[in-house]
């Protein structure tokens, strides 16, 4: 039989209580939640409850999960690290869809798996060869988003030959990083024709890489002359008219602060630094300065907070 379009797909409730403030529809589904994450189906009972779902998902407040490339490795043998039974029912429930031509997507789970992974093979190739282009210094006559998908790139990676023999190398080593790397990149090198090197934790890279690295975000706002006397800053929600230039610059920069820092604690930095950049614009008019403009930048930098429970 054919599956359905929500088969192998569950809805993850990301909350511990229902939230407020949800419209009728948007409340209907969550409520269904109340207990767990539950099959799509169970959850999305009629179409116009699709665009509810879609509201929820994009609010953070759900998250839909189902067949992903992790299962594809894991019934091919690439992975062992969780549930391979649950991998390859839902690898024979996908295979059982439909495509435009009524035919059946795949025969079966082994080759769904091997379609998923050449898929994400060819579209981490196509990644890197457009990061590559975008390196190169000489001129090839098209964007590196437009070259890197070009037939003809295509046919020399295919190592095409006929009255035209085509070839094409990646020029550099490619260093394969996160828990899927071995998995996947060891082909991407294979097609590039290039060295893939793989370190041996490169699993935790990323972890590691997100403990001591720096999120930064930023701030900006201005002050403008508001005419003889009066200078207008806008930080905040609202503009608002101050009488001195120094006491303006304070305002704004106070406002600032107080944005940047916010946006650093919703970003998951913990103990943040704070910095203001201002390109202050007068001119002089018979031997007095005049104000033009003053632009402000407050910068929060810190490491992100390490998460515990």
């Amino acid at each position: 039989d054919a599956a359905t379009e929500a088969a192998g797909r569950f809805a993850v409730p990301l909350w511990r209580a229902v939230p407020a403030g949800l419209d009728a529809r948007e409340a209907a589904v969550a409520h269904r939640l109340a207990d767990g994450p539950a099959p799509l189906d169970a959850v999305v009972r009629t179409r116009i409850e699709g665009p509810a779902l879609g509201r929820l998902v994009a609010r953070g407040l759900i998250r839909v999960s189902g067949l992903t490339p992790s299962d594809a490795a894991h019934h091919l043998g690439f992975l062992a690290s969780w549930d391979a039974g649950a991998a390859e029912k839902a690898l024979r429930l996908f295979a059982r869809k439909r495509t435009g031509r009524g035919e059946r997507l795949a025969t079966g789970p082994a080759e769904l798996a091997r379609m998923i992974v050449d898929q994400l093979t060819d579209q981490t190739v196509t990644c890197l060869l457009e990061a590559a282009f975008a390196e190169e210094t000489r001129d090839f006559g098209a964007p590196p988003a437009e070259l890197a998908r070009a037939g003809a790139i295509r046919a020399a990676l295919d190592r095409h030959r006929g009255v035209v023999e085509m070839d094409l190398r990646l020029g550099v080593p490619v260093i394969g990083l996160g828990a899927s790397a071995p998995s996947y990149y060891g082909p991407v090198g294979d097609r590039l024709g290039t060295r893939m090197i793989l370190p041996d934790h490169a699993g935790v890279a990323n972890a590691i890489g997100a403990v001591v690295g720096q999120v930064s975000v930023h701030a900006e706002g201005s002050v403008t002359s508001g005419g003889a006397g009066a200078y207008l800053v806008h930080a905040g929600e609202t503009p608002r008219q101050y009488a001195g230039r120094d006491r303006a610059l304070d305002a704004a920069e106070a406002a600032l602060r107080h944005e940047a820092e916010a946006r650093g604690r919703a970003a998951g930095i913990g103990a943040m630094t704070l910095s203001t950049d201002v390109d202050l614009r007068e001119v002089e008019i018979e031997g007095q300065p005049m104000f033009i403009e003053a632009r402000l930048r407050v910068t929060a930098t810190g490491r992100p907070r390490i998460a515990a429970g």
